[in-house]
């Protein structure tokens, strides 16, 4: 398995699921929960997670990351201590190593829960 870091992303808030979000969506695919990234949003669905990522000076550029949970292959999470800013999420799929921070306005648990629902129910 390579442990070489594939990107990272922060999550700073949950945040309502984007209206646009259903054009991403394949037949049968429900969103479950979205958070703030630092320009756009992560979306948790039934079959991924989508995090979109704005770029340029106006936003209007839109790179879109799909991380299937069937691509999982392990994860942990950390919970923030007294002298963490925030939690961590690290995610090892077969494309390589995945680290999302998460803010203190979020339970990391809860992120947990949504990771392993849609990994283990579905595989």
């Amino acid at each position: 398995m390579d442990a070489a870091l594939v990107t990272q992303w922060t999550f700073f808030e949950e945040v309502p699921i984007p209206s646009d979000v259903a054009s991403l969506l394949v037949e049968g695919e429900e969103p479950y929960a979205a958070f703030k990234t630092f320009r756009d949003s992560a979306i948790f669905t039934s079959k991924r997670l989508i995090v979109r990522d704005s770029q340029g000076m106006t936003g209007k550029k839109v790179e879109i990351y799909s991380v299937p949970y069937s691509s999982i292959n392990m994860w942990s999470t950390e919970n923030a201590g007294r002298l963490d800013m925030n939690a961590e999420i690290e995610l090892w799929t077969r494309a390589g190593h995945i680290k999302i921070s998460v803010g203190k306005k979020i339970d990391v648990r809860r992120i947990d829960m949504l990771i392993a629902n849609s990994v283990l129910l579905n595989s």
